[in-house]
């Protein structure tokens, strides 16, 4: 199968885990198999992968083609350095060849060795100035990522970071929306509450805004969770509004 070949199966299957993932964290774990078994195929050995992602205002999120993979990344991330966030942080390819002979990362090295981890490549994935990640691939020898097979996980990196480029923006815009129709259920829960205030003081709206935002402040309580409290007394039970967005 030539290149031009492999790359388009690879994208045709990206994209097939993409519809198959109800959010981001599926997905990333998906991608991490996928990513594991398509270097393993490549190298002739068993290779794990770990993925990090980073998104502004959140914490990382990790996920891994096996428990393995996932506690190696953990550890990664509360040293607070190795291969895989200094590919983050320097957007480039980078290659622990031996844990016993490279000096950069000793810490790491020492719970690589460990885990019977010989040698790892954090390679980074492009999706955007607002997000950054890496797959972090472990192999259990040295050697195992030569020149080709780097070449190669780079070159994937490049058709995965465009698959999550696409699953990250399909989840902010999920979570935007989420969070519209909750603006909207608490504004119009405030709405009714106050219609309630006007019909029980025979008061002005905004007299009756001062009364919900008072009472806010007296319990120490969110303005929305009062609205409901009212609503709650008045119907003897929840009141829910329906939006369909």
């Amino acid at each position: 199968m030539t290149n031009n070949a492999e790359d388009e199966a690879a994208a045709l299957q990206l994209q097939d885990l993409l519809m198959g993932t109800e959010n981001v964290e599926d997905f990333l774990g998906q991608l991490a198999e996928f990513s594991a078994a398509m270097l393993s195929a490549a190298a002739g050995a068993e290779i794990e992968c770990g993925v990090t992602l980073q998104r502004r205002k959140k914490t990382m999120t990790v996920a891994g083609s096996s428990p393995q993979a996932v506690i190696l990344d953990r550890i990664e991330q509360a040293i607070g350095d190795g291969p895989c966030i200094e590919a983050l942080r320097t957007k480039s390819v980078v290659l622990l060849a031996d844990v016993d002979t490279d000096p950069r990362w000793p810490a790491y090295q020492q719970q690589l060795a460990a885990q019977g981890v010989r040698s790892t490549l954090g390679v980074p994935l492009e999706i955007g100035p607002d997000a950054a990640a890496a797959l972090n691939f472990f192999g259990s020898d040295t050697g195992l990522f030569t020149p080709e097979l780097i070449a190669k996980a780079a070159g994937f990196a490049d058709l995965a970071g465009r698959s999550l480029r696409l699953a990250v923006r399909i989840g902010t815009a999920q979570s935007r929306a989420d969070d519209l129709k909750a603006a909207m259920e608490h504004r119009t829960s405030i709405d009714l509450a106050c219609g309630v205030v006007m019909a029980q003081n025979r008061c002005t709206q905004e007299e009756a805004m001062g009364i919900l935002t008072q009472v806010s402040s007296n319990r120490n309580q969110k303005l929305r969770d009062v609205a409901a409290d009212v609503l709650r007394n008045l119907t003897g039970g929840e009141v829910h509004t329906h939006f369909d967005v």
